[in-house]
């Protein structure tokens, strides 16, 4: 009870003589510690804002500017051309005083007209994209101009620096993307379909389909992003199935190691590490990812601090400026445990006494709280009836409000995962399916990212997806797994490293008044998530055999040399080629999100080996899709005015409802220095997964680490019997070994039965 007597800044009672009032001045420090905190950030904020709006100038040339003014009219010689004594006519101070204020004036005029000058310059050299198309050693003089991109790119960036210079991104011309359209889908049609096709393309193009565009290029005038506002809320915001399996990810701990077995402690690292991501994402001190040129940095403004609110007919997402506690999950009760105390961060070992008093808590949930979140891994209308009616008002309310402004959510699971026993394989795929999905009810879904710890020590994650893509939330993961090994540590216990306040309050538990009828609605929604996990079919394929070395030694990309053994693996499994998204970036641009790569090419049918020609056209897909020239952000955007305007197009209609029966994805490995193979090989980090997008089809995601591993995760559904995640996987690995000995330089004269091998591989392409 002293803890919660602390927790109260101030304690009155009435006396025959008066009121007596007991003021707390424990607490009333920690009112104070909390504000200066806070005043601190926006100070902190204030700043960079300021840095980063004058950006590629610093703050500090302003002065550089006056004094060069001032300078200059020292000498008697007037820069202004005069305007310096127009501006002295109309100040409204002493004679004395004019010269100088107007010199000011007119150096701080000067100064963001430089600026402007500079920014525009860089903006129109981060448009230029020719370099992504150039072979090595062949540049061309314009690029070797457009390098001078460096000379403006200023000082150290901070995060945001290069918002305001990114170009927006173009709206292709409609007769391109139709011509595009029709040569990704010649392979997958036959010729009566083909030819049924074109009919309805040439029509749209020649009539509707401009009438649309100039609405598009009016929005590109205007918005930022022609494409990533009604992407976030038509694909993702106003879908109403689940949002669990359909459309969250998840990603992985270390393969090979645990760096504790304690649960408690590998909360307390894992925890204070995202703690630190955040408050170097506060400080803008996070490097902006540059690939030559900068990517756009805005949807890492939504990691902390969001949650996705459901509603009837669309979701919202509500992002809050600062939280100081997360939301905690154990046993089917819920916390709410402070990362901050006494105005500071808490540290590791902090963390893992706060953690372990909730996992030695032994009180039982409330009727109702133990499966509440499964309201979240349900169907989106009735968690956004069920909120209305049940949530939104009272102790219901409170506690709910708890959870979404939490920094993010934090699963405490009592089972044991990851490659261990006598099923090393099977149990990865079970850890996969876990973090996926878990039990339908132990996981918030509409949290921006909610950490799972398990018993063993493992860890993960499951994260939402409309907020952002994820190589955003892999880039936190990666800090945030290299962060608790390599510089926070443990103890030989096992125990994170530090000590450990008395004065900290403990965790406090949420309440909730749940009916009945509330009770029914969260059977039924359990009951609908329950049905999608069970029917998922995971395989996660760690391959050691080889990777980007080998891969590079056949002077290919590594990851169109994936993309050609994904189209291999398939026509092998199921007799035909098919409609394959591969998703690729467009944050050369600002607010980009990510284009479509139709990576089933012609050329992969029409050669009868693989040549680098096939690679090279896939390369160059995947260039256009990042440099604006996709195809499928246009036509969505096409059919999204088309709906505004009331006006049906059977050319966009057939386009939008076509089946992605392959979904692929690599997840980059974005800061490779944190880690370190040579040394540290172990430390493996597995990369992350998704859902099946169509009933009858898989999803791959992929990550190359290093010289010598790629590993695959692979989804597809018990329901479809022409899917198998093992038997495909089997058929990656094949296609990718029969590839790589294909097309290696190095392989030794094949004898007759290689021979044979060789030519049947040759015969499936």
């Amino acid at each position: 009870m002293a803890e919660a007597h602390q927790a109260v800044a101030f304690q009155f009672t009435i006396t025959p003589e008066g009121i007596d009032l007991q003021l707390s001045h424990q607490a009333l420090r920690q009112v104070y510690l909390s504000g200066l905190r806070s005043w601190k950030k926006r100070v902190t904020r204030l700043k960079n804002n300021v840095i980063t709006g004058v950006y590629p100038a610093s703050p500090s040339s302003w002065l550089f500017v006056v004094i060069a003014i001032l300078a200059t009219m020292y000498t008697r010689s007037d820069p202004s051309m005069g305007l310096i004594a127009k501006i002295q006519e109309h100040l409204p101070v002493s004679v004395q005083c004019r010269t100088v204020v107007s010199a000011v004036l007119f150096s701080t005029l000067l100064w963001f007209s430089l600026i402007f000058t500079m920014r525009l310059c860089l903006k129109q050299l981060l448009s230029y994209h020719g370099w992504m198309f150039e072979q090595h050693g062949k540049v061309s003089n314009t690029t070797k101009i457009w390098a001078m991109v460096r000379i403006f790119s200023g000082r150290q960036p901070l995060l945001y620096s290069y918002q305001g210079s990114l170009p927006n991104l173009p709206v292709p011309a409609v007769k391109d993307t139709v011509k595009r359209y029709l040569e990704s889908a010649r392979l997958l049609m036959s010729d009566a379909e083909y030819e049924r096709m074109t009919t309805l393309a040439k029509e749209f193009e020649s009539s509707l389909g401009n009438r649309l565009q100039w609405y598009l290029k009016l929005k590109a005038m205007w918005a930022s992003n022609y494409v990533s506002d009604w992407w976030e809320e038509y694909v993702y915001l106003r879908g109403r199935g689940p949002l669990m399996v359909n459309s969250n990810y998840y990603g992985m701990d270390f393969l090979y190691v645990t760096p504790t077995p304690i649960q408690a402690a590998r909360a307390g690292n894992t925890l204070h590490a995202c703690l630190l991501y955040r408050r170097k994402l506060n400080r803008e001190e996070i490097k902006p990812v540059i690939l030559n040129v900068p990517l756009c940095a805005a949807q890492c403004e939504r990691i902390f601090n969001t949650t996705r609110i459901p509603g009837e007919e669309t979701d919202s997402l509500i992002h809050w400026q600062d939280s100081e506690y997360v939301a905690v999950f154990h046993r089917g009760r819920y916390f709410r445990l402070w990362l901050y105390h006494a105005g500071r961060m808490l540290s590791p070992r902090e963390i893992e006494h706060q953690i372990q008093h909730i996992l030695d808590d032994p009180s039982p949930p409330v009727p109702g709280e133990a499966k509440l979140a499964a309201l979240t891994a349900g169907d989106r209308i009735p968690w956004a009836q069920a909120r209305k009616e049940f949530f939104s008002s009272g102790v219901n309310k409170r506690s709910l409000d708890c959870i979404e402004k939490a920094a993010f959510f934090v699963a405490l699971d009592d089972d044991e995962q990851g490659m261990m026993g006598d099923d090393p394989a099977g149990n990865l795929d079970r850890y996969a399916k876990s973090l996926l999905h878990g039990k339908c009810y132990d996981r918030w879904f509409d949290k921006s990212f909610t950490v799972v710890l398990y018993k063993n020590g493992k860890n993960g994650l499951n994260a939402e997806h409309s907020w952002a893509d994820a190589p955003i939330m892999a880039h936190v993961w990666e800090y945030v797994m290299t962060t608790d090994c390599f510089q926070l540590g443990y103890t030989e216990e096992g125990h994170c490293k530090g000590d450990v306040a008395s004065s900290l309050p403990p965790p406090t538990r949420l309440t909730w008044d749940i009916p009945a009828e509330c009770q029914e609605r969260i059977e039924r929604s359990l009951a609908v998530a329950q049905t999608l996990a069970d029917d998922v079919d995971f395989h996660v394929l760690p391959i050691q055999d080889f990777g980007k070395g080998a891969i590079k030694k056949c002077k290919i990309s590594p990851d169109a040399f994936i993309q050609i053994a994904l189209q291999l693996a398939y026509y092998r499994n199921r007799g035909s080629f098919t409609l394959t998204y591969e998703a690729s970036m467009t944050r050369l641009f600002r607010e980009g999100r990510t284009e479509t790569v139709r990576s089933c090419t012609s050329e992969i049918h029409k050669s009868s080996t693989i040549s680098n020609k096939s690679a090279y056209v896939s390369i160059s897909l995947c260039l256009m899709a990042m440099t604006g020239g996709g195809i499928d952000r246009h036509l969505f955007c096409l059919y999204i005015v088309s709906k505004y305007l009331g006006e049906e197009s059977p050319f966009l209609k057939e386009v939008l409802s076509e089946t992605w029966r392959l979904s692929t994805s690599q997840t980059p490995l974005q800061q490779v220095e944190l880690f370190d193979f040579v040394n540290h090989p172990d430390y493996t980090t597995c990369g992350g997964g998704f859902g099946p997008v169509a009933d009858d089809g898989y999803g791959v995601s992929y990550i190359i680490i290093g010289e010598n591993m790629i590993n695959l995760h692979i989804s597809c559904k018990h329901s479809c019997p022409q899917t198998d995640s093992h038997k495909f996987g089997a058929d990656i690995k094949k296609a990718l070994m029969d590839l790589l000995e294909l097309m290696s330089p190095e392989k030794p004269d094949p004898s007759r039965a290689e021979q044979n091998h060789l030519k049947n591989s040759k015969k499936d392409l």
